[in-house]
């Protein structure tokens, strides 16, 4: 069933491995409150969760750091946070994960984006966003743009997170496209203009969906949203991620290629689009060929959805599912992935 069998994957991991990657975008912090319910509240028809743990994780264009980190990239990373404690737990995240935070800068304006989601029995009881969406001020905006014009000449790849909290421009997309062969978008509906001319967008199938005008039901209505995209944005590739149904690329003159959904089981979907965007990218910056780089993505993907949470699937995980759909026997070595 895969294009790839799991020798071949190993091959190309090894191959992106230490690949220099910069991300910018639309940074995160993601709260998360564990517990169980077992009553009702009496002062309102809400559930009571007994609170049993208490964790973050890095969201957004940070999460995608996360996932290149664990397939092994130099990542450098870009965006702007507040003026506050949750922007010291972000630094001190993203150090830890072994990213400079040279690229952070502040804005005065709004706090760090922070999502806190209340997770009992396995399913999300809430959502609470603490944030501020709207344009950079002016000189903080000046600041990344310098940065990113001098970063992109640095890397083998750029990948724009972007979660439309107002930090993306197209002066920041032209930086990166004067000075780097592979650029890559994750793009909000809202936002899809900015990244005209990149190498690839990946969004999924509802905000393809919005961007294009096109309601996709069926064969012929995904056709039309993949081709639309590309003509609008001029880009070599359009990917659109569709959950249960799997993926579809869409290259100019050329058929689409489909992979279904390779997921054992779902979780979680949280931060599945920035595993996608990140082994898609850092394939691509390896010289994968295309068709390759979009199997492993895909089953890069089937990987973290299995997972509860914000997660990044690692090298071996993802071969391992490879085996499973191939029928493997485990001829491929991971030990040293």
């Amino acid at each position: 069933m895969p294009h790839l069998s799991a020798p071949q994957a190993y091959a190309l991991f090894q191959r992106m491995r230490g690949r220099r990657v910069l991300v910018v975008g639309d940074l995160m912090v993601d709260e998360w409150i564990w517990g169980r319910v077992s009553r009702i509240s009496p002062e309102a028809p809400v559930p009571v969760v007994e609170v049993t743990d208490h964790s973050f994780t890095l969201g957004g264009a940070a999460n995608v750091a996360t996932n290149l980190r664990v397939l092994g990239a130099d990542v450098r990373l870009a965006g702007v946070v507040g003026d506050d404690r949750v922007a010291e737990r972000l630094r001190g995240m993203v150090s830890e994960l072994g990213v400079n935070d040279d690229g952070l800068f502040v804005a005065h304006d709004r706090p760090t984006t922070r999502k806190t989601r209340i997770v009992a029995h396995n399913q999300q009881v809430v959502r609470a966003d603490w944030e501020r969406a709207t344009a950079v001020p002016e000189a903080t905006a000046a600041k990344l743009s310098a940065h990113v014009r001098a970063a992109a000449r640095d890397v083998d790849a750029v990948i724009f997170s972007d979660y439309a909290k107002g930090l993306l421009t197209r002066t920041l997309v032209e930086a990166a496209l004067s000075a780097c062969s592979v650029v890559t978008a994750d793009p909000k509906p809202a936002n899809l203009d900015l990244f005209t001319g990149v190498t690839c967008i990946a969004p999924n199938a509802g905000e393809a969906a919005k961007a294009a005008g096109v309601t996709i039901g069926d064969d012929a209505t995904l056709e039309q949203a993949g081709r639309a995209l590309l003509e609008r944005l001029g880009c070599m590739h359009a990917l659109i991620t569709r959950g249960e149904h799997g993926m579809s690329l869409f290259s100019p003159g050329k058929p689409r290629f489909d992979v279904p959904a390779v997921a054992r089981t779902v979780f979680d979907v949280s931060g599945a689009g920035d595993t996608v965007i990140s082994v898609l990218t850092l394939a691509l910056a390896a010289g994968t060929p295309v068709l390759d780089a979009v199997t492993l993505a895909n089953f890069a993907a089937g990987a973290v959805v299995e997972k509860l949470g914000t997660a990044a699937a690692s090298p071996e995980e993802i071969v391992e599912l490879l085996q499973h759909y191939d029928g493997a026997d485990g001829s491929a070595d991971t030990a040293q992935l």
